[in-house]
């Protein structure tokens, strides 16, 4: 058994890896993806541009505006001087907010009374306009407590971010990378696994081989479950040594955690190969499912902020139990009861897909 086991392995780490512009396409797309991903996908706003209508003559009211001026994400300022002008320039989308400064801004400030300002976002832009805001009124807070000499901060919330202290966004970004670019290329190996051997021709010749269907599922199953952990160890690699996010956890747990994810996607995978007839609609069906699973899993918005029944099928997403243990495990070294709590959905949609898979063929083999 293990010998034609062994057999059916090579088999497919070489009809996978003989071609040159297979095995570049394996590791640069996810290596390249990686880096454009870690840069590009951010909820940090920086170089925006403000529009400031300034309706005081004060001195408090021009250093209100250089300090904007001067903060790391405040682009450039626009000066407006009329209400028809400022409706213009945020229906154009030429700044994303605007600050007025009412006419005693500066007098309010030279009495010590607390002055106001009105603040208009693009609604639009909802979240990067929403975390301008909160920029907006960090700066004037801080401006409004130096100016008025206190010893607090005007708000009275004093905010602290445990386990990432500077809100970095690279520190959720690069983990979770690991879990979906290796989601993708696993699915796609295992999608096309089956029905590259149908378009081929080659399928017929598994009737008469001595492989059982059980024998070939795990031999199509072991080569895309490695080279999913080689490039998730990768990124994660690269995660720790090229973008310095903390690694506190246990290293052994995450890697058992990646086998039992590259195991349930490569046996979902498995399944929608089985069920095609050629490469393309295996390919169509990988990507249809792909980006449901990508949007389900909490990677780009919260499963608590989904309606109730789009999180219980979240539930049985395997890269949503995935990403709690991969961010849980750089940042705050998750116990290991949390892991495996959340190891027993992966492993139960492994078990059904691999039952699912193994019935689809053994249904062609007979």
């Amino acid at each position: 058994m293990f010998s034609i086991l062994f057999a059916q392995i090579i088999k497919e780490f070489l009809s996978i890896l003989r071609d040159s512009k297979t095995r570049i396409i394996l590791i640069g797309p996810p290596l390249a993806q990686l880096f454009i991903f870690s840069y590009a996908i951010t909820l940090e706003v920086d170089n925006a541009t403000i529009a400031v209508f300034n309706q005081d003559t004060g001195s408090y009211s021009q250093a209100y505006i250089d300090k904007l001026s001067h903060s790391y994400m405040v682009r450039k300022i626009i000066p407006i001087y009329s209400q028809q002008q400022l409706t213009a320039v945020l229906d154009q989308r030429k700044a994303i907010l605007n600050v007025t400064i009412p006419q005693n801004f500066s007098a309010q400030l030279a009495q010590k009374e607390l002055p106001h300002l009105q603040v208009i976002a693009d609604g639009r832009r909802a979240n990067a306009a929403q975390i301008a805001m909160n920029y907006i009124q960090q700066i004037s807070n801080q401006f409004i407590t130096e100016k008025l000499t206190l010893s607090k901060p005007v708000s009275p919330v004093i905010e602290r971010h445990w386990f990432n202290p500077n809100l970095s966004y690279q520190w959720y970004v690069v983990p979770s990378l690991s879990g979906v670019l290796a989601m993708i290329i696993s699915l796609l190996l295992t999608g096309l696994s089956i029905a590259r051997e149908r378009e081929l021709g080659t399928f017929d010749q598994l009737l008469v081989s001595p492989a059982s269907s059980s024998e070939i599922i795990l031999a199509k199953l072991f080569p895309p479950i490695v080279i999913g952990m080689v490039l998730g160890n990768l990124m994660i690699t690269a995660g720790v040594v090229i973008f310095s996010v903390p690694f506190v956890g246990s290293l052994f747990l995450l890697e058992v955690a990646l086998f039992t994810f590259m195991l349930s996607i490569s046996a979902v995978g498995l399944c929608f190969s089985a069920i095609s007839t050629t490469q393309q609609q295996a390919i169509l069906g990988c990507f249809a499912l792909a980006v449901p699973l990508i949007l389900l899993s909490g990677f780009s918005t919260p499963v608590a902020n989904m309606p109730n029944a789009l999180q219980h099928v979240a539930y049985w997403v395997p890269l949503t139990h995935y990403l709690i243990i991969v961010q849980g495990t750089f940042l705050k070294a998750i116990p290991a009861n949390i892991i495996i709590e959340h190891l027993i959905p992966m492993i139960m949609v492994a078990f059904v897909s691999l039952t699912a898979a193994t019935y689809l063929v053994r249904s062609k083999l007979q």
